[in-house]
């Protein structure tokens, strides 16, 4: 080699040196910049309200760095959008403590504090940052709001002339006082008010409502309650409670086309709202369109089992089509949940004469009288002492009082016109809890080629054998553990037909292997064959018995031969020795066995317990799935699905503040639908 390419050499050799000595500095100092761009970059997110987004951005700076107060108050303010009220306080409060001079954490406390109904607590922190911003608009009227929550209208009042000493033009400071006023029954007050917020501000909806509102209770004048929902209509157009209150007007005004238009728009923007449902069954039903009234009401049914009106008028309309069998059943759970309600008896006792039962008839009409009598004697005396109507048990002369109109009247919103607090928006594009998602458990895990990652759940789960067998490279393609497989085209599930093809053939010619029969499992999990996915699963136990991850196919294949079954009864024969459901249920049992014997050979795997939790509550053993999920969550503390799960079981369970805090938890590490379920039950 000579002289000058031995210089060349030396001198690329020191470049390189150079160069990785410059990219380890870098790397040294990196850890700063990037927790610094990460916070950034959440902010970011937080400005554009993504708050989902934003929170997956403040965990990161959190684990880096958890002794900064800045992405603990970020997070909390995500959080409070979010209306998940419990988690935004826990954030603030762990703010606060890193650093008690943030005046936004005290606020953002106060807020989270007040939506949950702990008022006083409210006031004290808005005190603690009026201490450090005293004039603050935000924080005087959030003070101002708790303390006429609490009946302090003394203090409220003044607060509130605080409030407008320093801000005379601030229009929703003269209705939140409004509101104030109207609580402790100043009326003509509280109307000086709005008229001065309407003076401010044409556009202030709230105060169209407001004095609507006292139209229909101070006056009864529909017809003027009507033109102030008309222009508040004019200025919120997609709000469905207008819509439900407006057509309560029309109705009472005798425009039932109108009040029918206005569910029907209600319902177009909200499709699941129970009380338009409810609502336009009633009208239906007065109509006698009792086929059109019998679906809106399975409808509130659905979205709430224990809906007494709607059970109440489901009877009613089962029992004029004839199903008295249906009718029989509903009624008969209203009875038991008010046993001293005339009008449930009585109509019990007309569906019991329509079954041709005089005796239960009889009984319930003369309860049904002796109820209402103990409501109204005065009105009841005269039809009790008609013998005729007594002793029939199905007279046709029967009281008023047990033709009850309770379970039969229009409802309305009565929140259109709520004085929010400053950091509440009704209008949020990221207000994810808005969005009507099924309330359903989150899926098992399952082994797969195939995932639908999100910007919030990027990643798939780590299982230890899993990763092994992807670093052999014996199978076709990477595996994965998700649970969420996207919807495969024709082109890739051919490709697994072709897949199986080969394994087929190579089985046929070459001394079988585990491996084999496990990526032809794969394949056949692939195009849903469950059944011969577990027969290639259990070739392969046989023949490595001490590996989790056959165990692990099996228990996948066996629970979609669960669902299917499930979904499907007919593809469960009857059996001499098992009923369909038995069968069913062995074969779930058999898929928790599995997932038992993965966790003996390897114990530390958080999806396996997670699993066994999700066929835990197909098998309805709800406290053992429960017990599942804490194991999972013990193992991998960031496993959303698992707190999901678990929360739901809580809620399911009546433990509202175990399945609030679950439910907070799943919502920081990305499952969407937890803030929608949390809204759900603190409506």
């Amino acid at each position: 080699m000579n002289q000058s390419m031995t210089i060349i050499l030396h001198n690329a050799a020191k470049g390189f040196m150079l160069f990785l000595a410059l990219l380890l500095g870098m790397l040294s100092g990196r850890a700063q910049v990037n927790t610094d761009q990460v916070l950034r970059i959440g902010q970011n997110a937080l400005y554009f309200e993504d708050y989902m987004l934003s929170i997956q951005y403040f965990n990161q700076v959190i684990a880096s760095k958890p002794y900064l107060a800045q992405p603990y108050l970020m997070r909390a303010i995500a959080k409070l959008n979010l209306e998940d009220y419990v988690g935004a306080e826990a954030d603030a409060s762990r703010a606060i403590e890193l650093n008690p001079f943030l005046s936004d954490a005290w606020e953002v406390r106060g807020v989270a504090r007040q939506n949950t109904g702990r008022n006083r607590l409210a006031v004290a922190d808005y005190d603690e940052a009026l201490a450090l911003l005293p004039r603050n608009r935000s924080l005087l009227f959030n003070k101002a709001l708790a303390l006429s929550d609490i009946h302090d209208y003394e203090a409220a009042g003044a607060c509130f002339e605080e409030l407008l000493g320093h801000y005379p033009s601030f229009d929703n400071a003269y209705l939140g006082r409004a509101r104030m006023l109207l609580a402790a029954k100043d009326t003509l007050a509280a109307e000086a008010d709005i008229e001065k917020a309407l003076e401010i501000n044409k556009n202030a909806v709230n105060a169209y409502i407001m004095r609507a509102d006292i139209a229909i209770n101070s006056d009864g004048d529909f017809r003027r309650a009507l033109s102030d929902i008309d222009e508040a209509i004019r200025l919120q157009p997609r709000t469905a409670g207008l819509y439900i209150n407006r057509a309560y007007l029309r109705y009472r005004l005798d425009s039932y086309t109108g009040a029918m238009a206005d569910y029907d728009y209600a319902l177009r923007l909200e499709p699941l709202n129970v009380t338009a449902l409810f609502n336009r069954g009633l009208l239906l039903a007065e109509v006698s369109a009792n086929d059109l009234a019998l679906a809106d009401f399975n409808k509130v049914l659905e979205l709430e089992p224990d809906d007494f009106r709607a059970l109440y008028n489901r009877a009613l309309i089962n029992r004029l089509k004839g199903n008295t069998t249906d009718a029989l059943s509903d009624i008969s759970r209203v009875v038991e949940r008010f046993p001293d309600f005339p009008g449930a008896l009585y109509i019990r006792s007309q569906i019991y004469k329509d079954r041709g039962e005089l005796r239960a008839a009889d009984r319930d009409y003369k309860k049904a009288l002796a109820a209402a009598k103990a409501l109204k004697p005065a009105n009841v005396d005269s039809v009790a002492d008609d013998d005729a109507a007594e002793t029939s048990g199905t007279g046709d002369d029967v009281p008023e009082e047990l033709v009850s109109k309770r379970f039969a009247t229009l409802l309305t919103i009565d929140d259109n016109a709520d004085i929010r607090e400053e950091y509440n928006n009704s209008a949020i594009r990221g207000r994810i809890q808005d969005r009507n998602i099924n309330v359903e458990t989150e899926a098992p895990m399952m082994l797969s080629f195939y995932s639908s990652p999100t910007e919030l759940r990027r990643n798939t789960y780590y299982i230890k054998e899993v990763d092994d067998l992807n670093s052999t490279r014996e199978l076709r393609n990477v595996l994965v553990v998700t649970n969420v497989v996207p919807a495969l085209d024709e082109s890739i599930i051919a490709r697994h037909f072709q897949s199986i093809e080969y394994y087929n053939s190579y089985l046929a010619t070459h001394r079988p292997r585990a491996i084999d029969y496990i990526g032809r499992a794969l394949d056949f999990l692939t195009v849903r064959n469950y059944t011969e996915a577990e027969t290639d699963a259990s070739r392969a136990i046989a023949m490595t018995p001490d590996q989790a991850l056959p165990y692990l196919i099996r228990a996948q294949a066996r629970y979609g031969n669960f669902r299917e079954m499930t979904l499907n009864p007919s593809l469960s024969p009857e059996n001499d020795a098992l009923t369909r459901a038995g069968l069913r249920r062995k074969v779930l049992d058999d898929a928790v066995a599995d997932l038992d014997k993965v966790i003996e050979l390897s114990p530390r795997t958080a999806v396996a317990w997670y699993n066994k939790g999700n066929y835990l509550i197909d098998a309805e053993e709800f406290n053992a799935a429960i017990d599942c999920f804490t194991k999972a969550i013990e193992l991998k503390p960031d496993m959303g699905e698992a707190y999901y799960n678990r929360g739901y079981l809580h809620l399911r369970a009546g433990r509202k503040a175990l399945g609030v805090a679950d439910l907070s938890k799943a919502g920081e590490y990305g499952i969407v639908p937890a803030y929608n379920l949390i809204k759900r039950i603190n409506p």
